[in-house]
């Protein structure tokens, strides 16, 4: 009893709603009763090649369940992904091939095992199950459901309301969503607020289908970098636990000061304790939000990619934007010809996504090239497409990024 009352209390932490409210308890009993594990339910569909810290602080609660051996099943919504999830959107989500979304899939499995011990997890793709469904397995589980249940949705509600063209094809994706559980039977399904209703309708299927209905857990939602919006890959705001450690590392170094707390609450390994102790001190002005964010972030980056990288990552930080010298660990380019074409390299070489992109950044003045002069470090914005090169050259791209193209001088 006591081992069920620790698990009650950790799995429940910073959950922001359990349905029903005696659910997680009733299915840790009736584990122990039956000596198995609960099969602990997440899915995400692969719409962008990147998972963030909005699913990291759902994969950390999974981790938990793993760690008092519960099994965790994750679901690829390779399927899902050709509608697009609905929830919190305005308009509809336009659609990925089949291409695009093979490639973002084939990252998750990677990116998942840096929180969650992948041996111990089960992985399914819903393709194997939607791309063998008849007309007459659809019809029967869409009779299940009246458009006036599917339009209690808030976004479809507001769609409606603001008569916002819905696609029928969207009305389906709750149900899917829902299928999803009644296929791998499983006692709890966790994922943000956003997805309360699409988890309820798996809930309500299981129940129409004589099934032991699985228990909706739903986790806070945390704002992305721009403090405002939920994080999504949709708004690029996120974080993705894939980034350089030195990315994650700038980027939660930006975060507005007020996120800090949540973040810490939701997405560290700190204590409640030690948290509040956090809290306390930032209010009374005992500690600097800069201190404390240099804390959050080398603990996330940590978590992600361990201890030494993480203090690469601040050694990085510090000498780039505190002490705003070169760092001494920058990705290198050789160059055998002094003049080069510089969106051509920075896009074969995979340093930006596009030619457009650098001529954009060169035309703002964002890229230059960095010179030493004495014991100071001067910037010379980059002014043409084509520039020549003598010797080794470091360059700054945007504000955090640096560069070295090294000049391989052939002798005559």
């Amino acid at each position: 009893m006591k081992n069920l009352e620790k698990q009650l209390k950790i799995l429940s932490e910073n959950v922001e709603e359990i349905i029903p409210t005696s659910g997680l308890k009733e299915k840790l009993i009736l584990a122990k009763k039956e000596k198995r594990p609960l099969i602990v339910k997440f899915g995400a569909d692969p719409t962008a090649p990147d998972l963030h810290l909005g699913h990291m602080v759902i994969l950390k609660k999974l981790k938990k369940f793993q760690e008092f051996g519960h099994q965790v099943i994750i679901i690829i919504g390779d399927f899902t992904a050709k509608i697009g999830d609905p929830s919190g959107r305005k308009k509809t989500r336009p659609q990925l091939s089949d291409k695009e979304i093979k490639k973002n899939a084939q990252t998750y499995l990677n990116q998942l095992s840096k929180i969650l011990n992948l041996k111990k997890v089960k992985v399914f793709f819903n393709s194997q199950w939607f791309s063998k469904m008849k007309l007459k397995e659809i019809i029967e589980i869409t009779s299940l459901f009246s458009v006036a249940q599917i339009l209690e949705r808030e976004d479809f509600k507001e769609r409606y309301q603001n008569q916002i063209e819905i696609k029928l094809h969207e009305f389906l994706y709750p149900l899917m969503q829902g299928y999803d559980s009644l296929k791998i039977k499983s006692d709890i399904e966790i994922g943000g607020t956003d997805q309360k209703f699409n988890m309820l309708v798996g809930r309500f299927l299981q129940q129409a289908k004589k099934m032991p209905p699985q228990i909706v857990m739903t986790m806070p939602l945390i704002e992305g970098t721009d403090g405002k919006k939920k994080m999504s890959k949709s708004y690029g705001n996120y974080i993705g636990i894939f980034e350089k450690p030195q990315e994650i590392y700038g980027k939660i170094m930006k975060l507005p000061d007020d996120l800090m707390i949540k973040y810490f609450r939701l997405l560290s390994d700190f204590s409640k304790k030690e948290i509040e102790n956090f809290k306390k001190n930032l209010e009374e002005g005992k500690i600097h939000p800069k201190n404390l964010k240099e804390k959050l972030a080398f603990d996330i980056v940590r978590q992600l990619y361990g201890n030494n990288l993480a203090k690469k990552a601040r050694n990085y930080f510090v000498t780039a934007f505190q002490k705003r010298e070169i760092p001494e660990e920058i990705p290198e380019i050789k160059i055998s010809s002094p003049k080069i074409n510089l969106p051509e390299i920075l896009t074969r070489k995979k340093i930006l996504p596009s030619k457009s992109e650098v001529k954009r950044l060169i035309n703002q003045k964002a890229i230059k090239i960095l010179e030493k002069k004495g014991s100071k470090t001067i910037e010379i914005p980059v002014k043409t497409f084509q520039i020549s090169l003598k010797k080794n050259t470091v360059l700054k791209i945007g504000k955090k990024r640096f560069l070295k193209l090294i000049f391989l001088k052939h002798s005559s």
